[in-house]
């Protein structure tokens, strides 16, 4: 997930070091985090339990920080598609799948290599700055809120490069669009790394990251967010990925 614009990207970045990705806009992302990894814990009724299985119902999920899109187009496929009976085919019409990121050289690898693009689109967005063209997003479906929200390894990337307060205003703004949120933080010890890894590369230091003060235990910190703050509550957790990551389901109270 990448927070700001990088249409200017250098491209000898994606040359010399493609883990040159100070905003997590890695451009071989699921070479090495396979979409295997989170869907293996994932159970394909997801839907069908949290009572989004209603044929004359538009289930809407959106992915945050969806990177060349190939996580997002497999989660799809994972709850919805399949071999299905008649009536289950008119349910996959009715589910959509909103993807965005800031990086806007993978969002165009996204959506040139989207086999579903009835069912899943993928915008540039960066929604520490913007939410209209999700609430747009909204509008034409004809509903409030997103049924499902999936944040997967993105927290990380907003609090090194906005600060604790971008980290608690992503948290809100999500929660505030969203029914229930799947959201996975990455630990403490993926900031050490990150920024370990900017500093081999020669790069200046995330300008936040000596800062931060929101630190250690980082999926309770957001817990602890979403349900005092937000209106959420954590209402299961799926374990923990090959990466040692909690995959955490919210959901409105």
């Amino acid at each position: 997930m990448a927070t700001r614009s990088c249409t200017s990207r250098d491209a000898s970045d994606e040359i010399n070091d493609p883990g040159a990705a100070p905003y997590g806009n890695f451009i071989n992302y699921y070479t090495f985090n396979p979409p295997e990894n989170r869907l293996s814990l994932i159970p394909a009724t997801l839907l069908q339990d949290l009572g989004y299985s209603d044929g004359q119902q538009t289930t809407l999920i959106l992915d945050v920080g969806c990177n060349s899109g190939e996580l997002s187009v497999a989660f799809y496929e994972h709850l919805v598609q399949g071999p299905v009976c008649e009536e289950e085919e008119s349910n996959r019409r009715r589910v959509n799948l909103l993807g965005f990121d800031l990086d806007e050289i993978l969002i165009e690898r996204a959506q040139q290599a989207n086999p579903l693009p009835s069912n899943i689109s993928f915008i540039p967005l960066d929604i520490i700055k913007d939410t209209d063209q999700l609430q747009d997003y909204l509008n034409q479906h004809g509903c409030s809120s997103f049924h499902l929200c999936l944040c997967l390894a993105v927290t990380m990337w907003v609090h090194l490069n906005h600060g604790d307060s971008g980290l608690l205003h992503l948290l809100s703004s999500l929660a505030s669009i969203s029914q229930h949120i799947l959201l996975e933080a990455q630990p403490w010890k993926c900031y050490r790394s990150a920024a370990r890894r900017l500093r081999k590369l020669g790069r200046s230091d995330f300008d936040h990251f000596k800062n931060l003060k929101i630190r250690g235990e980082m999926a309770e910190h957001a817990r602890e967010h979403l349900e005092r703050n937000c209106g959420m509550e954590l209402i299961q957790s799926f374990g923990s990925t090959t990466w040692d990551r909690k995959l955490l389901l919210f959901r409105r109270r």
